[in-house]
């Protein structure tokens, strides 16, 4: 299969697209964590918070340059997608922005702010069963029958160039603000799954910053990424688990995967566990609600799994906020020491 990747011209192509729609996210100086981790008083941790965007997660990004540089080819049909629910709100927004029908199936297990986020944004819902898909592969086909039958266009949520470049927007907003304040990177920890975030951040950061080691981080239930970096090449998995529901990707994608194998060289992971104790400790610390998926790059440092010796800033990306508060306050309650 001969692949194109995406470029640093189109993450830089798409910002016009992404400035048409959404202001950039913040990227939050956290003094807590350099004490915490005994930082100089030149060296700053901060953290990108993708949870302010209007769909509470960076996925709005890739689905805004998916949706405009595909509507010659949606013409009047509907746009089809799957999504464990980030992605479903991301191009749903992009669908009532451009005035374009949306179709999305989801986990009928995913969170409710998810269901409630996407259906706001004017998309219809089909739901699968998660846990038996591994089997069945029904997502897929639910996906691809619509597409068919219904004539639909269909948008992959991260196995796409225009949504690696969008979701690479975000980070010109790193590079562009801490340049402007005249700081140097020495690490950027960044989740990873499909590979549609990370793809597109890591073009930005190597272009801004090409002395920054960009690392991956992944539930150790779920580990494709690590397991493809090691061998070499694309590793499937048969089922991933985890509360990280957006990081449960069978493999990396195919456009994805040469970026990510040319700009990340490290990949981490985190139990679940640990993510809790970052959820916890970024609402305590900062009063940010995070969903899992969107502290486990946190969890990865605090944890000291990540080797930050260097005398640069570190940037942390917070993904997503997208949890139902019950479940949200569960999983911060009764952690063991």
């Amino acid at each position: 299969m001969s692949i194109t990747p995406a470029t640093i011209q189109d993450v830089r192509n798409a910002e016009s697209i992404i400035r048409k729609h959404l202001s950039p996210t913040p990227l939050i100086r956290s003094y807590r964590l350099e004490k915490e981790l005994g930082f100089p008083e030149d060296r700053h941790v901060w953290m990108k918070d993708y949870g302010s965007s209007p769909t509470g997660s960076f996925k709005v990004m890739g689905a805004l340059n998916w949706m405009a540089n595909n509507l010659e080819r949606i013409s009047d049909q509907p746009v089809a997608a799957h999504s464990s629910g980030n992605f479903a709100s991301g191009i749903s927004y992009a669908g009532m922005r451009y005035g374009k029908r949306v179709i999305i199936v989801m986990p009928e297990s995913a969170p409710q702010v998810k269901f409630d986020l996407t259906r706001s944004f004017g998309a219809e819902i089909r739901t699968y069963d998660i846990a038996t898909d591994h089997e069945t592969g029904i997502r897929d086909q639910l996906t691809r029958t619509i597409a068919e039958e219904e004539h639909g266009v269909q948008a992959s949520p991260y196995d796409d160039n225009n949504v690696i470049a969008g979701n690479g927007v975000g980070g010109l907003e790193i590079v562009d603000e801490l340049k402007r304040q005249g700081r140097t990177v020495s690490h950027f920890l960044c989740p990873i799954s499909g590979g549609g975030l990370m793809a597109g951040q890591s073009l930005a950061i190597a272009d801004g910053f090409p002395e920054a080691e960009i690392i991956g981080i992944e539930p150790d239930t779920a580990d494709d990424f690590a397991q493809s970096l090691q061998a070499g090449e694309r590793i499937s998995l048969e089922h991933p688990t985890g509360i990280c529901d957006g990081l449960l990707s069978y493999n990396v994608g195919h456009h994805n995967w040469p970026v990510l194998k040319k700009y990340v060289k490290t990949a981490l992971t985190v139990p679940d566990l640990q993510t809790r104790r970052a959820m916890k400790w970024v609402y305590d610390c900062h009063g940010m609600k995070t969903e899992p998926s969107g502290a486990i790059s946190l969890a990865a440092v605090l944890t000291g799994k990540a080797n930050l010796e260097g005398d640069g800033d570190i940037v942390i990306v917070i993904s997503g906020r997208n949890v139902d508060d019950d479940q949200f306050r569960e999983w911060i309650s009764d952690l063991p020491e």
